[in-house]
């Protein structure tokens, strides 16, 4: 599976993607970095987890408007898988790839920890080796993590299926309406979520969890 990995100013989770992903395919992936025009010819291009820009203006908003992004548009609208990781997440609904908004955690406090998830939907290229209601474990380390959509918004992706994971076990860190954790467009082939897959993926990590996700796209692409 080829694989792109976007850096922006600020971005600090780019080489921790770039080890799971070399691990777990056994190839490196390609950086790239915002000021570029075009992407490379790969299965997956993912947005990385930090502070692009500093989090000024709102969390991934200026991000949001980089050269790059209009290209990684262009590739989601032609199919191309996409993953967005917590500050990629935000930028990815900043960029209108995604529905609703990542607002400030309830309590107002930065939050580092590990919480449980619990996949709402396995029928994705993301989740497919998930068993349905499989609960898992992932760290998070966010301040604005809270997950929230209008009314309509809302009830348009939970009846379409989009929400994939939910926080379980009521360890829902950031007040996230639904306990939703993460989300695709309505074509299934972009992704955000707050947790970091990436960051339990070998043992020296303290767990294989987050590998089932990168899997599942390695099966998808093989």
């Amino acid at each position: 599976m080829r694989t792109a990995v976007i850096v922006f100013p600020g971005s600090n989770r780019d080489r921790d993607m770039f080890h799971a992903l070399e691990l777990i395919t056994g190839s490196r992936p390609q950086s790239v970095w915002h000021t570029e025009s075009t992407l490379p010819d790969v299965d997956l291009v993912v947005v990385p987890g930090g502070f692009s820009y500093g989090d000024y203006l709102r969390s991934g908003a200026i991000a949001a408007r980089s050269p790059i992004l209009k290209d990684l548009v262009a590739k989601a609208d032609s199919g191309v898988s996409v993953l967005g990781v917590c500050n990629g997440f935000q930028i990815l609904t900043e960029a209108g790839l995604l529905p609703g908004a990542l607002m400030r955690n309830a309590g107002l406090t930065f939050v580092c920890k590990e919480v449980k998830m619990t996949t709402v939907n396995n029928a994705t290229r993301f989740s497919s080796k998930f068993t349905k209601g499989q609960v898992w474990r992932c760290p998070v380390a966010h301040h604005d993590g809270n997950y929230f959509a209008d009314e309509s918004t809302l009830a348009g992706i939970e009846d379409n299926g989009q929400v994939v994971f939910r926080y379980a076990d009521g360890t829902n860190p950031n007040g996230s309406i639904n306990d939703i954790a993460g989300i695709t467009n309505d074509k299934g082939n972009v992704l955000g979520m707050m947790p970091h897959p990436e960051n339990l993926v070998e043992p020296l990590n303290g767990g294989l969890d987050g590998r089932l996700l990168f899997e599942s796209l390695l099966d998808r692409a093989a």
